[in-house]
């Protein structure tokens, strides 16, 4: 079991306050990165703050700059195996947009296009989506792989991680990324073969599975690097709105996996063997180890959690 500490972070420098915490990602060190929208702050604190293992901010940094177009409403932020820092999001004419940067903040890459003129959305497109949910690169391969869902797209699409080329792409049992809007979700009907509009989250286990939150269906589906079907399966607790599988991650021995439900208020825990319901921790509230829409969720090499928090906008760590 986990117990809040209700002391960490330490308090923010410059009397700054987070907006919604929108993304949390583990660096080197055990540090917690996270990514929050400063334009819903009334004393906005830069969109990206690297914490240490105490709950100091060691840098701060991110907006608009020279060279890239800085997303006009933040989603997903992952730090990979070389330490540069990813982030997603809705691009500044209304279009996916995904930007990589090094630890100190210097833009290295950006990706997505808006569409031209005449032009329709497609979700067999090797451009990205609206607003590409969340972000994971697999150091073995050197591969950025994408949960391209949070509004249009419904999909996983996999880049070069260095040149941001196309690799492949692949929807719900790994066929063929369906066109047009999601159905309605009815949590009394067989699954729906095709993702629903909410491709919310994506992660790699150490056996190189790939792990695929469904979040509008309240499903994890789990592939093949390839693409291949393996699995899913459901949360506890089946909704119409908004779903309940936000995000997910790993303990270290990844013997279980945590669930973060921003429409309960929860974070289940899953073993990962079998997939199925053990526990849960939180509750809707504002007070310490409760959520108000629960958004991400993070696990660090001794097993402590962090979440972030859209509605609450703070950050949360849980001590094994």
């Amino acid at each position: 079991m986990v117990k809040v500490d209700a002391s960490w972070p330490q308090p923010l420098p410059n009397n700054w306050v987070l907006g919604q915490v929108c993304g949390t990602a583990l660096g080197a060190h055990d540090h917690l990165w996270i990514l929050q929208r400063a334009s819903t702050s009334t004393t906005p604190a830069p969109p990206v703050i690297e914490f240490d293992a105490q709950g100091k901010v060691v840098r701060a940094w991110g907006g608009p700059g020279p060279g890239y177009d800085w997303p006009t409403h933040e989603h997903g932020l992952f730090v990979d195996y070389k330490g540069n820092v990813w982030i997603s999001g809705v691009g500044g004419e209304g279009f996916g947009r995904i930007l990589k940067f090094t630890a100190d903040g210097k833009f290295l890459l950006q990706m997505g296009q808006p569409l031209k003129p005449g032009e329709k959305a497609s979700n067999n497109s090797t451009n990205l989506g609206r607003q590409p949910a969340d972000l994971f690169v697999d150091p073995h391969a050197n591969e950025l792989y994408v949960a391209d869902g949070d509004g249009g797209a419904r999909r996983l699409i996999v880049y070069d991680a260095d040149t941001g080329a196309f690799r492949r792409m692949w929807g719900a049992y790994g066929r063929k990324p369906v066109e047009g809007p999601a159905a309605k979700y009815d949590p009394q009907a067989p699954p729906s073969t095709s993702f629903s509009s909410g491709v919310h989250c994506v992660t790699m286990a150490h056996d190189g599975l790939v792990y695929v939150c469904d979040r509008n269906a309240d499903r994890i589906q789990i592939f093949h690097r390839d693409g291949t079907f393996v699995k899913e399966a459901f949360v506890a607790t089946k909704t119409v709105v908004d779903g309940s599988v936000f995000d997910i991650d790993f303990t270290p021995d990844q013997k279980y996996l945590y669930v973060a439900d921003g429409t309960n208020d929860k974070v289940w825990i899953l073993r990962t063997d079998s997939m199925r319901v053990v526990g849960s921790f939180g509750e809707s509230g504002h007070m310490a180890g409760q959520f108000r829409n629960v958004h991400s969720v993070t696990v660090d090499s001794k097993g402590n959690v962090y979440t972030g928090e859209v509605e609450g906008r703070r950050v949360q760590k849980f001590v094994r």
